[in-house]
């Protein structure tokens, strides 16, 4: 039996690559210089796409896959998939929930406690001497019994909160209703309100229309001059523009930021600021857990070319 043919967007860890190498014709996107005649030769043959999250899947590229089933993303987000265009067509979406979970959850803590306590600069001022010629590092803040909100109280979101659980914090959070696995914490629904009572805001909701920049201006500023706003979801979620002025003009104490507008390029504005901590897109980024992406991922397209229930399936 002949392998299936698949479009691969991004590059991916040679773990992956070899696996997909060895069940399908794999055709490189991301390297083909002129990638429209790449499609002209190969579209009518492709039956699935492999990509990432941030990659995703337009409704143009779509349209050049007539016989496309399956569109399989590595990763957990799928805002840059056009649904809609799969949907019309039949064509399933995958993701891969759950194996990232951790990695993303304790990336979210660690920009927390690395803000808070001036880590970064801590250990720079150690390592430059100045320890030595211009004494203790100033002051950082405590962050053990403070107050916590959670936006977005989902896999992700719920894990944060209960990591936040263990340093005694005060936990609100905000979603679309009140969840019955967290009667311990205070539903909040207004956004602004939970900002105004939290002096860590942690931004953790999946991404889709109705939530883009949904942590806007007002959201940004409630949570205050001495407040830090901690974004590991997406970063459509957050209105880019207002946090950065709002950074700069001190109506926000501080940032801890892995995603970005225009990532891998990012506004030179935030390289400027000392009061916001930048991080690469990087929360999922261990070994275990890409690895176990990646396998999620294969085991998504498996299935689907063996009439098998897929097991994550989006759409």
């Amino acid at each position: 039996m002949s392998k299936p043919e698949l479009l691969q967007i991004g590059p991916y860890p040679e773990w992956d690559q070899a696996a997909l190498d060895e069940s399908y014709v794999v055709h490189k996107y991301f390297e083909a210089d002129d990638k429209a005649a790449l499609l002209a030769e190969v579209g009518p043959n492709i039956r699935a796409i492999a990509t990432r999250g941030e990659l995703g899947a337009d409704a143009e590229l779509i349209a050049a896959l007539p016989k496309l089933e399956i569109i399989a993303i590595n990763g957990v987000g799928y805002d840059a998939v056009d649904l809609d265009a799969a949907k019309a067509r039949g064509i399933r979406v995958t993701n891969t929930p759950g194996v990232l979970t951790d990695d993303v959850a304790d990336l979210g803590v660690a920009l927390a406690l690395a803000v808070s306590r001036g880590v970064v600069g801590g250990e720079a001022w150690a390592r430059s001497g100045k320890w030595a010629s211009e004494g203790l590092y100033p002051l950082q803040h405590k962050v053990t019994g403070k107050r916590a909100g959670v936006l977005g109280l989902g896999r992700i979101g719920f894990e944060v909160a209960k990591r936040l659980a263990a340093f005694n914090m005060e936990i609100a959070y905000s979603d679309i209703s009140a969840k019955d696995y967290a009667p311990d914490w205070e539903f909040i629904a207004d956004p602004v309100a939970l900002a105004l009572r939290s002096d860590f805001f942690f931004v953790t909701l999946s991404a889709s229309a109705e939530t883009r920049h949904i942590v806007n201006k007002e959201v940004i500023e409630a949570v205050g001059p001495d407040g830090i706003l901690i974004n590991v979801s997406r970063a459509s979620n957050v209105d880019e523009e207002a946090l950065l002025d709002a950074l700069e003009s001190g109506k926000l104490g501080s940032a801890g930021l892995d995603v970005f507008d225009g990532e891998p390029n990012i506004n030179p504005r935030f390289v400027a600021l000392d009061n916001v901590l930048l991080q690469p897109h990087q929360a999922s980024g261990t070994i275990e857990t890409r690895k176990a992406m990646g396998q999620l991922m294969r085991d998504n397209l498996t299935a689907h070319f063996a009439g098998q229930e897929l097991p994550t399936a989006v759409i």
